[in-house]
């Protein structure tokens, strides 16, 4: 009979321990989970956050991207629906930031300013005339990044049969050189220039620094593609209208206005380039012409940039 009453007691207090445990576990499942997740996506942030050392040129060439980079795009589903299966009301920022996330391949911007601190880039343009003429040049383009747009140097080679010629914008201001000699632009030049830099895809990913306005306008859907179409004011009141993949968070196109001619940009080729996103290729239309096409051939971040190619003289 005592050994009866020891085994029940032993009995009960093993179960009221095991009754113990499960309450905790259960308690304790969504702190886990969360914590995985955590762990799962810093994992991901720091493989990804890896940028070229400016000291060491040719380490950072070794990487660069000759030959496109092949990577998966990451899953992507920032903006989920409510409970009741009804349809979420979408805000410029969620827009905004799920794409800054998908351009820094889930790093978002702590890994596109890690990166991209310098871009040296190169490729083909082909540029028509108003008179349909078409000249075909080799570039070359240098960007030593900054806190925000305004801030930037930019500077553009341009190699055409019979001109060679560079643009520099520093300090707000642009301004040619040729043979080591400086000469101010046409203004027609100048503008299309500017135009690159303050209605660019950075002018949507670093909105926040550049103390940019973002509204959301609509979703649409444009030849059996559904957007996200956001603008982007900035604080000289430039507006630049976004088309955002609602399926990829790319952006597809872009809308500006220049003295009363309505242009638009399109973005062709995407692929990942030291873990940053990046449209190889690109075609600007005024009105309904092609006036430009841009063909990105190699494009590399991180590499040391010599100061003086930006200063006049």
């Amino acid at each position: 009979m005592l050994q009866f009453v020891i085994r029940n007691s032993f009995t009960s207090r093993k179960q009221e321990k095991l009754k113990s445990v499960i309450l905790r576990s259960k308690a304790l499942a969504p702190v886990v989970l969360f914590a995985v997740l955590l762990v799962a996506a810093q994992t991901l942030s720091a493989q990804n956050t890896t940028a070229t050392d400016p000291k060491d040129e040719k380490k950072a060439a070794s990487i660069a991207t000759d030959s496109k980079e092949k990577k998966p795009a990451p899953a992507v589903n920032p903006l989920v629906p409510s409970k009741d299966g009804k349809t979420v009301a979408v805000t410029a920022e969620q827009v905004a930031e799920s794409t800054i996330f998908i351009y820094g391949l889930g790093g978002g911007r702590a890994t596109l300013n890690q990166i991209r601190k310098t871009t040296i880039e190169r490729g083909k343009i082909s540029v028509t005339s108003a008179e349909g003429r078409v000249d075909q040049a080799s570039y070359s383009r240098w960007i030593q990044r900054a806190e925000t747009l305004n801030k930037e140097k930019v500077r553009l080679d341009q190699e055409f049969p019979n001109a060679r010629y560079s643009l520099v914008f520093n300090e707000e201001k642009i301004f040619g050189v040729v043979d080591d000699s400086i000469f101010t632009p046409r203004e027609d030049a100048s503008k299309a220039f500017e135009n690159q830099i303050v209605h660019g895809l950075e002018s949507l990913l670093r909105y926040k620094e550049n103390e940019s306005k973002i509204e959301y306008v609509s979703k649409e859907k444009v030849l059996g593609v559904e957007f996200h179409i956001l603008d982007v004011i900035d604080k000289q009141s430039r507006k630049t209208r976004f088309y955002i993949s609602a399926k990829t968070f790319r952006v597809m196109m872009l809308d500006y206005e220049q003295d009363g001619t309505k242009y638009r940009r399109k973005f062709y080729d995407y692929n990942y380039a030291q873990g940053t996103l990046v449209p190889y290729r690109s075609a600007l239309f005024a009105g309904d012409k092609l006036v430009e096409e841009t063909e990105v051939g190699t494009v590399s971040f991180g590499q040391k940039i010599d100061e003086n190619m930006f200063r006049a003289g």
